[in-house]
């Protein structure tokens, strides 16, 4: 289950920087918090309008991380934010991508992540 602060975080806007790794090192994309759509069974879907390094990226590699801010933290610090590590794979079909579609018409696949662990920071 998500931690309940990291549904606050996600609730501002703000940027978050989705980082995939490859033989070659790391590569970094970015969207916003409120894009970000939560379900239920602890995954995250985000659209992907682009993300084309992203999806080649998955392929050899399919762990990712997610960070964001905002919301206090630890002992009253203003800001905080969340690594969240999990697995990820592009869909183009299925309810969940129907969904996003109406929702975020651009979108050209969606990025599905299953979230293993999401560790507040702050």
């Amino acid at each position: 289950m998500l931690p309940e602060k990291l549904h606050d975080v996600l609730s501002y806007e703000g940027v978050v920087s989705l980082t995939t790794w490859t033989p070659e090192g790391p590569h970094v994309n970015n969207t916003w918090n409120t894009y970000i759509v939560e379900k239920d069974d602890d995954r995250l879907l985000i659209p992907a309008a682009g993300m084309n390094s992203t999806e080649t990226d998955l392929d050899v590699n399919n762990r990712i991380t997610v960070g964001a801010r905002e919301v206090e933290g630890f002992n009253g610090y203003q800001g905080t934010g969340f690594r969240i590590t999990g697995t990820a794979k592009l869909i183009d079909e299925g309810e969940d991508y129907e969904k996003m579609k109406k929702q975020f018409s651009f979108l050209r696949k969606v990025l599905e992540i299953k979230v293993e662990e999401a560790k507040q920071l702050l």
